[in-house]
This record gives C-alpha cells, sequence and structure tokens, in this order.
C-alpha cells in the first residue's frame, strides 16, 4: 500500500512540480482547491484540474481503489466519488468492486482505464512504417509493421499510416471510441503545430506531417521526437519508473537519440529539441552521422553497420538482437565490441554530467548491453568520475516493440488527460 501511494505521489509531484510527503502534499492539494476560487479559478476550472488529476492517476497506475486515490490526492471521499463517478458517466473508467485479500471487510472500490477509449500510434522510419492501437490503460490491442525497400516520401508515408490506420480502425469492437493519432518521428519535431523539421535518415525537410495525417485520416494528430517520447514511456510505464534522475538513449533505423529526465522533469529545451544525445562529439574520427557530424555516437554506433555484418536486410529490433546474442563470427564480435567501446564513452560523459540514478538503452542499444555488460561497465567508469558513477544502474528498457505504441498513443491521449470534460472523441 505504502509503495502503491508513493507511486502516486510521484505523479502528483510531477503535476505540481514539487516532491513533497504524503502529508504535505494532501495539504498542498487542499490549499490548491481553497486557493483557486479567491485567485480567480472558477469551480468549473477547479473540477476540470481535479478530473485530470484522478484520470492521470488511474491511467497511468491502472487499476486504483477509491481508498487509495483519497490518500494520494488529499481529496475527501465525497469528492473522489462524485468525480469517479463523473469520469465513469463519460465512458473514461469503469468502477467495480473487488473483494478483500484476505475476505475480511468491506470490498475494495476499484477504478480501471475504459478499454472502450484508445488511440493510434504511428512510427514511420527508413525500412518500415509500423501502426498499433492502445487503449487508455496502455494495452497494445494490435500492431502492425509495413516493410519498405527504400526511405518514404512524406506523401508515401502518410498514405500508408493512413491505410493502416483504416484497416486496424475498422477491426475496432463497436463502441470503441478514439483520442486520435500520436506520431513519432526520428528527427526534430516542432510539436506546436506538428512540422518535422528534420528527419535526416528519411529526408524530410520542414514537413507539415501532423496536418497531412489530419487531412488523411480526419483524426487529430499530434507529433514528437520517437526517442523524447520513448524516454517518458520507459519512465512512465517501464524501465525507469521510480529513478527521477535518468538518462535513455535510444537507437532505430534513424540514429540515436534520447532523454534526459532531472528530478522527475524531462529537459526539453527551449523549442523542445533537447535530449539530441546521439549528436555528441566522442571522437576525431571523421565518420559522420545522419545529420553530418562527425566523431558522434552515432557516427561509430550504427545500426545499419550492424545490419550489413550480419548479413541481414532488415530486421526489427527483437530479431536483431538474437542474431547479435547468437552470432559466431569474429567480425561480428569485433565491430560489436567497437560499438560498445563508443557507447560506454559517450554514456561516461552523460555521466559526468547529469550523474544520474539510472541509464536507460533502448533500440539495439539494448542488446549491445545485453551481449557484453561488463564491457559497456567498464568503459563507462573509465570515461566518468568514481564519485559520478558509483550509484549508478544501467537497463535495457522494457516495453520492447511496444515502446513506441505506447509512447505515440500517450501522445494522442494528452488532450483528453489534461481536459476530461472538453475532450473530443471520435468513433470507431
Amino acid at each position: 500500500m505504502a509503495e502503491f501511494d508513493n507511486k502516486l505521489l510521484t505523479v502528483i509531484s510531477r503535476q505540481f512540480g514539487t516532491n513533497l510527503n504524503p502529508t504535505q502534499r494532501g495539504r498542498a492539494v487542499e490549499s490548491l482547491n481553497a486557493a483557486g476560487i479567491d485567485a480567480g479559478r472558477n469551480r468549473d476550472a477547479l473540477r476540470q484540474h481535479n478530473l485530470s488529476l484522478i484520470l492521470k492517476l488511474v491511467h497511468t497506475n491502472g487499476s486504483v481503489s477509491r481508498s487509495q486515490l483519497t490518500t494520494a490526492t488529499g481529496l475527501n471521499r465525497s469528492t473522489i466519488l462524485n468525480l469517479v463517478n463523473d469520469l465513469a458517466e463519460r465512458k473514461l473508467i469503469i468502477s467495480s468492486e473487488s473483494d478483500s485479500p484476505t475476505g475480511v471487510g468491506r470490498p475494495s472500490h476499484v477504478v480501471s482505464p475504459s478499454p472502450e477509449v484508445v488511440a493510434f500510434a504511428v512510427h514511420p522510419e527508413f525500412d518500415s512504417t509500423t501502426v498499433g492501437v492502445v487503449t487508455l490503460g496502455g494495452r497494445v490491442l494490435a500492431r502492425r509493421r509495413e516493410p519498405l525497400h527504400s526511405a518514404p516520401t512524406p506523401e508515401k508515408s502518410v498514405a500508408e499510416a493512413a491505410r493502416l490506420v483504416s484497416e486496424l480502425r475498422m477491426e475496432l469492437p463497436k463502441g470503441t471510441r478514439i483520442a486520435g493519432i500520436g506520431v513519432t518521428v526520428p528527427g526534430q519535431v516542432r510539436g506546436t503545430d506538428g512540422v518535422v523539421r528534420l528527419a535526416p535518415h528519411l529526408g524530410w525537410v520542414e514537413v507539415p506531417l501532423a496536418t497531412m495525417l489530419t487531412q488523411a485520416t480526419g483524426l487529430p494528430v499530434t507529433i514528437d521526437n520517437d526517442a523524447s517520447i520513448g524516454c517518458m514511456a520507459e519512465y512512465t510505464f517501464g524501465s525507469a519508473r521510480g529513478f527521477e534522475n535518468t538518462v535513455y538513449l535510444y537507437a532505430g533505423s534513424g540514429g540515436i537519440g534520447g532523454g534526459v529526465i532531472v528530478d522527475g522533469v524531462q529537459l526539453r529545451g527551449v523549442a523542445g529539441y533537447a535530449g539530441e544525445l546521439g549528436h555528441v562529439r566522442i571522437s576525431s574520427s571523421p565518420g559522420q552521422d545522419y545529420s553530418g557530424l562527425s566523431g558522434t555516437i552515432e557516427s561509430l554506433v550504427q545500426r545499419d553497420s550492424l545490419l550489413e555484418s550480419l548479413k541481414l536486410y532488415g530486421a526489427t529490433d527483437e530479431e536483431l538482437e538474437v542474431e547479435i546474442l547468437t552470432s559466431r563470427s569474429d567480425a561480428v564480435r569485433q565491430l560489436l565490441h567497437e560499438q560498445i567501446d563508443a557507447l560506454g564513452a559517450g554514456l561516461g560523459n552523460f555521466v559526468n554530467i547529469f550523474n544520474p540514478n539510472a541509464i536507460v538503452l533502448d533500440g539495439f542499444l539494448a542488446a549491445l548491453f545485453k551481449y557484453d555488460e561488463g564491457r559497456l561497465l567498464n568503459r563507462i567508469r573509465e570515461s566518468s568520475l568514481a564519485a559520478s558513477s558509483e550509484r549508478l544502474i544501467i537497463r535495457a528498457g522494457e516495453l520492447g516493440s511496444n515502446l513506441l505504441m505506447i509512447g505515440g498513443a500517450e501522445l494522442a491521449f494528452g488532450s483528453l488527460l489534461n481536459d476530461p470534460a472538453e475532450a473530443v472523441l471520435a468513433n470507431r
């Protein structure tokens, strides 16, 4: 119970921007509610805030008892009941009774995200387009990956994504409601209008992707960088959960990106482009990354090089990992050692700069870690100060192929979670 409530408090801390103990948190929420009216926020605004808070807690933590919501938020039981009933009437959550584990005492009233509320996730890459359907509770209902033989134009990518969305939409049960589409792009994205500023591996520059996909599907579209979204997905649902200071690196066919969580807040920069960790220079090597920068982590740790060495034309991350872990080729082993050494040198820099308590590796970087964990840890230690790395934990991402499906859906659920009362959902 205490561990669960602490997870809820972490979510609330993100909402309020402070870290407080449970007693302080309850008082803070009560004070906010009381002060909101005096400060000019009307009752509707306060209700909207509380509806959003409850829905986010249920969304993030899955099944939650009403008593746990009461403890975590500091709101009284009647207010929680009222808010839960409101969200249930909107068919955003479902409320049920659960027997006590001991069989003694009153049944617990449990609140869960509605399985009938879903979002689409789209991930365009150099060699494929992947589309998935994810419920409000974070369950991936379906995922389809369409292989490509060359980098798609924006128009081809939108057409392919729209076709897959249409097919998956028709397969959803009647009564399903759709929050929208979230797109994770391997490049720099201006989130305010959904324009892809630069996706070098795709060859895209200044592409109004959100507008194009909305016109093709009739659904609202939200777009962001794939690694930044992967970072938040692992922090919210995966390997980084519970680590308030995390460095995250994701590698796909479009290169290496990442994200940094400091005291529970992701660093995004003045325009949202922060986290391009793959472009940090670690070598005098003349080799260039996909953005034309030389000596970077991305230039030295490349998926394409591994595919070529393993004689693979294309592969999912899971397929590539199997090949890496089972290969007996001396040439492959040498390449893997070179990439692990380069990755360790780069991670050592991030340890010195951010002093994280965890580093999470996703995409094919997780396979490098699993291939020779000891070698990677040694290279990190060699490249970082002892005090900065002494409490460091390295983890592989745990969301696997669902990473960017869950992350993309989080983008689409954003408006609904922030304002449940005003969100407009599309029918199947």
